[in-house]
Order: C-alpha cells, then sequence, then structure tokens
C-alpha cells in the first residue's frame, strides 16, 4: 500500500498490524527504505503524521505499508526488533 497523505497512514494504522484476509504480518516503509514495525509505528505517530505532511527527510517519513512475506531476519529500524514474517520463519530443522 503507497501511503503519500496523512490520510493514507492513518487508514494503515486502522488495519492493524496484520493484513486482511490471511493475518499476514505488515510492516512500514519508510522513506529511506528501511522496515518500521507497526509498534513503533504506533508509538511514534506524531513524528511520521509530521513528516508525512511537511514532505520531510528526517528518517520518520513513511512511504508503504507492506506484508513480510519470507524475511525472518527483517528487523525495525527504530527498535531493532524483529518484524514476524508469514513464511520465513519456519523451522526446517
Amino acid at each position: 500500500m503507497l501511503i503519500q497523505t496523512i490520510s493514507d497512514f492513518r487508514r494503515a494504522m486502522r488495519y492493524g498490524p496484520y493484513a486482511w484476509p490471511g493475518g499476514y504480518p505488515v510492516f512500514f516503509i519508510m522513506e529511506d527504505g528501511e522496515a518500521m514495525s507497526f509498534s513503533a509505528a504506533r508509538d511514534n505517530l506524531r513524528s511520521i503524521i509530521d513528516s508525512i505532511a511537511n514532505r520531510r527527510g528526517d528518517g520518520w517519513r513513511v512511504i508503504g505499508l507492506e506484508i513480510n512475506w519470507e524475511d525472518a531476519s527483517l528487523t525495525c529500524c527504530h527498535t531493532g526488533e524483529l518484524i514476524p514474517s508469514a513464511y520465513g520463519d519456519d523451522d526446517n530443522a
């Protein structure tokens, strides 16, 4: 999902941390290509909304929402926490 406006971002936040249908985990894509977890975005709403509104290049501007399909090592650029994946974290040992 492309995020260009505050309304787009608010809509993405209303969807919650999982895509429907399917319940796949989602994450935000920042303007610099980094990944941000849904919880980190929720904790930093004001900074993100300000950056979107003013088109700032300060590292807080969200530009998209994506499903993490298979990257079991995807981490949040803000917290360093792992972002869950839909299929990449299966134990095949």
